[in-house]
């Protein structure tokens, strides 16, 4: 069993281990990160290897997780992977998110990006401490979105998206997503993730990155936490996981 020693953190908490999981692992790994836990509960499909890029043709039809962990044990056998068959969901998102450094959230939709943000910023108040810090990416069609919060949890994805978005919201199932775009997403919470860890320089927090595959151009925005934002806000309404907050359309976990 490779998995973080008993009672030790493990440097990333990844959810997800798709398009957008695989490459940030592919960058962490080769960046000298050796303890994971990872979440995923699908099975590793043709369609998607062009965009999965840890996984190959012998690996079709095999539980993701476990290709995850073969495919970083190669590359880095002193490695520590933990394997949790499920998705984030609410009965678990809370204990799930204190097991790690730092989150990756490489999901594809937004119930489950909210149901991270929320838990990281409350696993803080839960034990009277600082948050879990949480690397949020997302790619739809040519379009990657990265975005991270610190322990403190300010500002949060919450002041970035308020609320999950009413009717249906594009997805990998509907809009579809180009490859590479994934890659790029991957690339940069990793890079954002190296930085929490201390391994790479520059300021993790604060910025919204996005980048355009047909442009490829690369955007940093400022982001401002907001006073009224529902988690972070001065007078932050959400106080504990409420699976009623988290109700929407949903789509496959890695992309």
């Amino acid at each position: 069993m490779h998995a973080p020693r008993s009672g030790e953190l493990a440097e990333v908490l990844l959810v997800g281990a798709g398009g957008i999981g695989a490459p940030a692992a592919l960058t962490l790994v080769e960046a000298g990160v050796r303890s994971f836990v990872v979440v995923d509960d699908d099975t590793v499909e043709r369609s998607n290897l062009h965009r999965q890029i840890l996984y190959g043709e012998a690996d079709v039809g095999r539980p993701k997780l476990e290709a995850f962990r073969d495919a970083v044990l190669r590359r880095a056998p002193d490695a520590r992977v933990e394997l949790v068959a499920t998705r984030l969901v609410p009965e678990t998102a809370a204990e799930l998110v204190t097991r790690a450094r730092v989150v990756i959230d490489a999901v594809d939709n937004f119930a489950s990006r909210f149901l991270a943000a929320d838990a990281c910023w409350l696993a803080g108040r839960a034990a009277g401490a600082r948050g879990v810090p949480v690397v949020h990416a997302a790619a739809v069609r040519w379009v990657a979105t990265v975005i991270s919060s610190s322990p403190g949890g300010r500002p949060c994805y919450r002041c970035l998206f308020e609320d999950l978005p009413g009717g249906d919201a594009p997805d990998c199932a509907t809009a579809g997503v180009v490859g590479p775009v994934c890659g790029v997403a991957g690339a940069l919470a990793a890079e954002l993730a190296l930085r929490i860890l201390g391994r790479a320089p520059g300021e993790p927090y604060g910025q919204v990155y996005s980048y355009d595959g047909r442009s490829d151009r690369l955007r940093r925005v400022a982001l401002r936490a907001r006073k009224d934002c529902a988690l972070c806000g001065d007078e932050g309404r959400i106080e504990r996981i409420d699976e009623a907050l988290y109700l929407g359309p949903s789509c496959a976990e890695g992309a």
